[in-house]
C-alpha cells in the first residue's frame, strides 16, 4: 500500500476562510511530504442537512485524480438515504465514509449509529470517525456540537467486523477507549497521530509503547492543520524503519483489509 493520509479534506469550512483547500493544494503538500495517497473527505459535509450534494461534489473534483487522492463520502446515519450513501461509496470505489453523530444529532452509540457500523463493515468499508476538528480554544462561537466521546468508540468497537478510523483523538482520549476493550476489540481501531502531542510531552512515543505501534497511522487534517507538525512527530521519534513504515501504510493496510 501507498504511504496514505488518511485525515485530508477539500472544500470550504463553514466556520472560516481558509487560504487553501483545493485540489492542487493539497497534491503539493502530499508530495512535500512525500505522501503517495490521501483519503480525502469534503469538508463542509458535516454541516450540511443532506451530505449527498457535498458527496457529489467531492467525486466530481476527484475524478481526474483517483491515482491519488481516494474520496471518503459522509453518511448521515439520521437519514432515510444514508443505506443508499453506502452503497454509492462502494459504487464509486471508496475505501470508507465519514459520519458525524455529534452534528448531526444522532446518538454517537445508538442504534442509527450501530446499524450504520454494520452496514459498512458488511460493505468492507472503513468507518471514520473524527474526534473534533479544532481545539476548543479555535471554535467559533456558533461551533457548538461537542467532541464525539470515548465512550461512543468504545461502544461501536465492540461490533463484529467492524473497521474503523478515528481521527484528531488526543492521549487521554486514546488510553480511555483502547484500555476500556478487549485485545480484540482494540484491534477493531486505528488512531491518526493528527493531535498526539510530540516532545516535549512525548505523548506519541508513550502511546506507541503502550498501545502499540501497530494501532496507529498516519493523517495530518489538512487544511485544517499544518502537514509538517505531523511528520516532525515522526521524524522526532526513535522509530526503526519498520516501526515507521507500520504507520505511514502497512497498518492501513492490514486495517482495511483491501489494498490501493
Amino acid at each position: 500500500m501507498s504511504r496514505t493520509d488518511v485525515a485530508a479534506f477539500v472544500g470550504p469550512y463553514p466556520f472560516r476562510a481558509l487560504p487553501h483547500g483545493g485540489i492542487d493544494w493539497l497534491l503539493k503538500q502530499l508530495d512535500r511530504i512525500q505522501m503517495e495517497q490521501a483519503w480525502v473527505g469534503y469538508l463542509g459535509n458535516f454541516l450540511h442537512g443532506d451530505p449527498a450534494p457535498g458527496n457529489a461534489e467531492l467525486i466530481r473534483v476527484l475524478a481526474s485524480y483517483r491515482d491519488r487522492l481516494l474520496p471518503i463520502p459522509t453518511v448521515d446515519p439520521s437519514l432515510p438515504a444514508f443505506r443508499a450513501e453506502i452503497q454509492h461509496a462502494v459504487d464509486v470505489g471508496a475505501p470508507g465514509v465519514r459520519v458525524y453523530p455529534m452534528h448531526v444529532g444522532v446518538e454517537p452509540s445508538g442504534s442509527e449509529m450501530r446499524e450504520l457500523t454494520l452496514m459498512a463493515a458488511e460493505a468492507q468499508l472503513a468507518l471514520v470517525l473524527t474526534v473534533r476538528f479544532e481545539d476548543a480554544r479555535q471554535r467559533h462561537p456558533l461551533d457548538v456540537a461537542a467532541d464525539l466521546p470515548p465512550s461512543a468508540v468504545r461502544g461501536l468497537a465492540r461490533l463484529p467486523a467492524v473497521r474503523m478510523i478515528v481521527t484528531h483523538a488526543d492521549r487521554s482520549f486514546i488510553e480511555e477507549v483502547h484500555f476500556g476493550l478487549t485485545p480484540e476489540e482494540s484491534e477493531r481501531v486505528l488512531w491518526d497521530v493528527s493531535c498526539v502531542w510530540g516532545p516535549p510531552e512525548d505523548h506519541l512515543a508513550l502511546l506507541l509503547n503502550t498501545v502499540g505501534v501497530a494501532r496507529f497511522t498516519f493523517g495530518t487534517g489538512m487544511p485544517l492543520r499544518i502537514p509538517d507538525a505531523t511528520i516532525a512527530k515522526l521524524d522526532l521519534l526513535d522509530l526503526a524503519a519498520d516501526q515507521r513504515a507500520q504507520i505511514l501504510s502497512l497498518n492501513l493496510e492490514r486495517q482495511w483489509g483491501r489494498t490501493t
